[in-house]
């Protein structure tokens, strides 16, 4: 099973049409990764102590099924790919209705940087298992490391 999180949605997650905001649905998400990585133990903490963190590239959300005012919602995460050193990851998010129909697909390409020198970093030794017992989707591909 991929990891996934319940959340309540709240009123600031809507717009006037009473649907849930674009981006609404992409903060979800990265709520999602942080929440996964702190399972991994490898919290904000952890982020601090080895002065790295997360960046992402690229994010593309496709929107399937709205979400209405006061749904609940679930939103999972798994692994589409990641370079052989660790340093590049994909990950793919889907975000369920109250009634758990598919509403978005959201796709992250991301890496970790070093926030002294502001330049792309492999993890230390204790992330480099964050993604070993990620579920993988079915497009998962290890990623070229680029030269």
């Amino acid at each position: 099973m991929s990891f996934q999180v319940k959340f309540a949605t709240k009123w600031s997650d809507f717009d006037p049409n009473r649907h849930m905001r674009h981006t609404a649905y992409n903060e979800y998400a990265a709520e999602v990764r942080i929440r996964y990585f702190s399972e991994q133990n490898f919290s904000i903490e952890e982020f601090t102590k080895h002065n790295i963190g997360p960046i992402l590239f690229t994010e593309e959300t496709s929107f399937r099924k709205e979400i209405h005012l006061g749904e609940d919602i679930i939103v999972n995460m798994k692994l589409s790919g990641i370079s052989e050193n660790n340093e590049r990851w994909k990950i793919t998010h889907e975000v369920f209705n109250e009634a758990g129909k598919l509403s978005a697909v959201i796709k992250v390409y991301g890496a970790w940087i070093d926030l002294t020198k502001r330049k792309l970093t492999t993890p230390p030794e204790e992330a480099k298992k964050l993604f070993l017992n990620t579920v993988k989707t079915d497009d998962y591909e290890i990623i070229p490391l680029k030269k």
